[in-house]
């Protein structure tokens, strides 16, 4: 790398790490599959396809680690500051050509664990005396081979059914957990979907409530099922709401559907069990009547306050009565004023940021949801919630029980049906169908989406010659009502070298772990305090690297390890997100929405939320079909005769530059001139072109990539909405006051030469 020079204004942005660099050389490296059985080895990026071949280490689509050669020494890793962690993502979707963990059943007797550390049988255990006995690779305890499990070895001591069996051979693999797996030894009833609908004036105006009624009356037909031939076993039940509660009695013997009223919401119980939660096609007639009536029935409205603690409490007393777990999918549009528990006040202040109070805004407001949500985790009640805000709704609070049972939150500003329905729609489509896995110990649910990050701690030496074991167990309900474990190891090496762990480091993992961190950081401390231990970790990560494994060179020269020569752009995006540093554009209400967010993300998601992806859609490469590359997210890479698409995973932008060529337009837009193109389009026109074909192909396959639903914004340069683009040209120096990539690698370089000095 270049040296820095004094006048940072010469600094050639095409000389410092480019992150499309890196992408496309990963890609052009990947040319095989990538086999798991090194030990150790770290996996293509998460921006590379590829596909993963099981042979006894977790995928990368299920495990990723910061560094795939930890440290020996708990000394070695406080002096490298790397953080050491794995981000788990256990019940990922693999793509079509790869195999989902295979189901073993181990009959009454269940899964084979080692006798000390309980960890479940996997490739690393070392059978011996014949195969009569194993030693577990965890904690090396010795335990008896049950007599049907029993089988001979071969000549280098291996199991001759060793390839027969995925928990000896495969990294990933489900069990089927016996009663003394369930709660109570009790086998677990079939989950429950409980649909609880704000009817207040709000909801029914923006023709809110009509658009999921109508949705419902589909959807229920495609509630997750283990077997597709097979019909879902999830019992269903509806409730209405403003600031009271009304229950519904769907049983399938009923002409009509009956409605019970709870007005005393200070004690919230269920008015009815028999004909609350019902099997869907048994009751078809009356649940699809419940639906045609209830926007009718509060078509007149004039009711504007609304509840919302003893929604939630509606449904876990409704699961608790028929002593099963579930979901609940709650649609809300306004801050709950009315008098009942979790009443919440308006707390929105936007003078306390940038002060030491900031903390408070991203707190809930009061213990009560915290506790409720403890509740919930028992029960095995995991909660989905969408959010219709006009106004403040104190997302941070809002968002406590969702987000501590392991549901979701999703936020549609100013919902109008017009522009926002496809997007609601798709959301909550997918998020009824995704199979979730329900648990009830330290989250209530876990659905195909969600990452748990896991931060790891020396408590005594770890050895070179055997490297380090990890396992990851999730004991969960399937949706079709069976208890099974699913199994996740990884091996990785063990190194008492700095050069060793700085060479087997991985970027995106580590920016998803400290972006995580960070924003978990901003609950206790000022934002300030944040960002300035973050910049300081990382100048110590890289001050670190040049002073123990760096060759010698100029004080002038930054010098940055290989696999982490990114680290600083990245970081430098995390700084800017509107979570740490608050444009003045930004509601509390989205800074508290986007720091829930991203507790859960994967390493594919975190990544291209913080350097997004921007395409040239250059005429060519759409004619002959192919993918353009990206171009670096900066204004001096936009040309005024292109069109660029950008995505974050949360926003689609379709930028078009003002001297875009007419061909171009019409292809695209079908219409010959600039001005003419509609800026509050959002979805393109549909054209019998080459171009306009490509072009939708690639915003589809873009959409189907992500967890949630991207709505297209169009953008015209000069436009208004052009501001909010700029907002992800995250290399360049932003309008709140972030800094620009340039800039900040040489105040990151300044850090690092403060700590060498």
């Amino acid at each position: 790398m270049p040296p820095v020079q004094k006048s940072r204004h010469r600094i050639d942005p095409d000389a410092i790490p480019s992150p499309i660099q890196v992408i496309e050389d990963d890609k052009a490296k990947t040319t095989e599959p990538f086999t798991t059985g090194v030990r150790g080895q770290a996996p293509p990026l998460v921006t590379t396809n590829f596909q993963v071949k099981d042979q006894g280490n977790a995928s990368p689509r299920f495990v990723r680690c910061t560094a795939y050669n930890m440290p020996c020494t708990a000394d070695m890793a406080k002096q490298s500051q790397v953080p050491l962690a794995a981000v788990i993502k256990p019940l990922a979707i693999l793509p079509p050509d790869e195999t989902p963990p295979y189901l073993v059943d181990h009959g009454e007797g269940g899964p084979i664990r080692c006798n000390r550390c309980k960890a479940y049988m996997c490739p690393y255990m070392q059978f011996i005396e014949g195969g009569r006995r194993f030693q577990c690779s965890f904690c090396s305890c010795v335990t008896e081979v049950p007599p049907h499990y029993f089988q001979h070895l071969d000549h280098t001591g291996r199991r001759v059914d060793c390839y027969d069996r995925p928990e000896l051979s495969l990294g990933s693999y489900e069990f089927l957990a016996t009663v003394d797996y369930c709660k109570n030894n009790k086998i677990p009833q079939p989950p429950a979907y409980i649909f609880l609908i704000d009817v207040s004036y709000n909801a029914v105006k923006s023709g809110l409530v009509s658009i999921i009624c109508q949705e419902l009356k589909s959807l229920l037909d495609h509630l997750p099922r283990e077997n597709p031939e097979m019909d879902s076993v999830i019992r269903v039940g509806f409730v209405t709401y403003n600031k009271v509660l009304h229950f519904y009695n769907v049983k399938s013997s009923l002409a009509q559907p009956q409605m019970l009223v709870v007005s005393d919401v200070s004690d919230m119980f269920v008015p009815l069990l028999d004909g609350f939660l019902v099997n869907v096609n048994d009751s078809r007639q009356v649940i699809e009547s419940l639906l045609d009536q209830i926007p009718e029935m509060f078509a007149d409205t004039r009711e504007t306050e609304t509840v919302f603690g003893p929604v939630i409490q509606a449904g876990l007393e409704a699961l608790k009565a028929a002593d099963c777990a579930g979901k609940l999918f709650v649609f809300h549009t306004s801050l709950p004023i009315a008098e009942a528990p979790g009443k919440l006040k308006n707390r929105e202040d936007k003078k306390l940021i940038g002060t030491d109070k900031e903390k408070s805004l991203f707190q809930p407001q009061a213990g009560f949801y915290n506790n409720l949500a403890k509740e919930c985790v028992t029960q095995g009640c995991c909660v989905d919630l969408f959010l219709f805000p006009n106004q403040y709704v104190d997302v941070a609070t809002l968002g406590v029980v969702p987000v501590s049972t392991g549901g979701s939150v999703y936020k549609y500003t100013y919902f109008q049906a017009e522009s926002d329905q496809e997007r609601f729609l798709n959301d909550l489509r997918r998020d009824v169908q995704k199979p979730v896995a329900l648990l009830g110990f330290f989250l209530a649910g876990l659905d195909c989406d969600k990452a748990i990050t896991v931060e790891f701690k020396h408590d005594d030496k770890l050895s070179e010659e055997t490297g380090a074991l990890m396992q990851c167990a999730v004991l969960y309900t399937s949706c079709s009502g069976q208890r099974r474990l699913r199994i996740h190891n990884m091996a990785v090496n063990c190194c008492s070298q700095l050069a060793d762990l700085y060479r087997n480091c991985e970027t995106d993992t580590i920016i998803n772990f400290l972006s995580k961190y960070a924003f978990r950081g901003v609950l206790n401390n000022p934002t300030k305090a944040v960002r300035d231990t973050l910049v300081n970790q990382c100048a110590q990560i890289l001050a670190c690297y040049r002073k123990n494994c760096a060759s010698p060179s100029s004080a002038g020269q930054l010098i940055l390890p290989e696999c982490m020569k990114l680290l600083p752009v990245y970081l430098n995006c995390v700084l800017k997100s509107d979570v740490l540093l608050p444009g003045a554009d930004v509601s509390l209400d989205d800074r508290a929405y986007l720091r829930q967010l991203i507790s859960c993300m994967d390493v594919a998601e975190t990544h291209v939320f913080f350097y997004p992806r921007l395409l040239p859609l250059v005429r060519v490469k759409l004619e002959s079909g192919a993918l353009p590359v990206a171009v670096r997210d900066s204004e001096e890479r936009l040309s005024k005769g292109g069109v660029y698409l950008l995505e974050t995973g949360l926003h689609l932008f379709l930028w078009v530059g003002a001297s875009v060529q007419q061909e171009l337009l019409l292809n695209i837009f079908g219409t010959p001139s600039f001005g003419q193109i509609d800026s509050s389009m959002t979805s393109l026109p549909v054209l019998e072109n080459p171009i306009s074909q490509r072009l939708r192909e690639i915003i589809d396959s873009f959409r189907a990539q992500r967890s949630r639903y991207m709505k297209l914004i169009l953008v015209k340069q000069e436009d208004r909405a052009e501001l909010m683009f700029k907002h992800f040209l995250v290399e360049d120096k932003s309008a709140s006051g972030g800094a620009s990539y340039v800039d900040f690698l040489c105040h990151m370089h300044k850090e690092i030469r403060q700590l060498l000095s």
